[in-house]
C-alpha cells in the first residue's frame, strides 16, 4: 500500500483524526499542544498520528490535503484546518458541535 492510500485509509477509518507532532499527552510543538487541547476539550474519543514517527506521512500529507502545515484536524473525512482554526472554532463552540455531531453519526452508523 502506498503512503497516500495509508493516509486515505486513516482518514476514512477515524471519525476524528489529528495529525500532530508528538501525542496529545506529550505534544512536541506549541501548535500541536494547542490543537490537542482543543480536540480533547470536545470530550469525544479521537485518533492521532504522530508525524514525527511517520516521516512519509509528514512528507506526503500536505500534498494530499493541500494544506502545508501541521497539525491538521480531520473530522468525518473533511479537513478542518490547523491549530489557529481549531482554537477559533473551539472558542466559539463550533468545534465541539462539529466533533460531537460527527461522533454521534459514527456511533449511529455502527449500531
Amino acid at each position: 500500500m502506498d503512503i497516500i492510500d495509508t493516509i486515505k485509509e486513516q482518514i476514512a477509518n477515524n471519525t476524528v483524526l489529528l495529525y500532530m507532532k508528538g501525542s496529545p499527552n506529550a505534544p512536541q510543538c506549541g501548535f500541536s499542544s494547542k490543537a490537542a487541547q482543543a480536540v480533547m476539550g470536545c470530550g469525544e474519543k479521537f485518533a492521532y498520528v504522530d508525524i514525527l514517527q511517520n516521516p512519509e506521512i509528514r512528507a506526503n500529507l500536505p500534498k494530499y490535503a493541500n494544506w502545508p502545515t501541521f497539525p491538521q484536524l480531520w473530522v468525518a473525512g473533511e479537513l478542518v484546518g490547523g491549530s489557529d482554526i481549531m482554537a477559533e472554532m473551539f472558542a466559539n463552540g463550533e468545534l465541539q458541535t462539529l466533533i460531537k455531531d460527527a461522533a454521534a453519526k459514527a456511533k449511529a452508523s455502527e449500531a
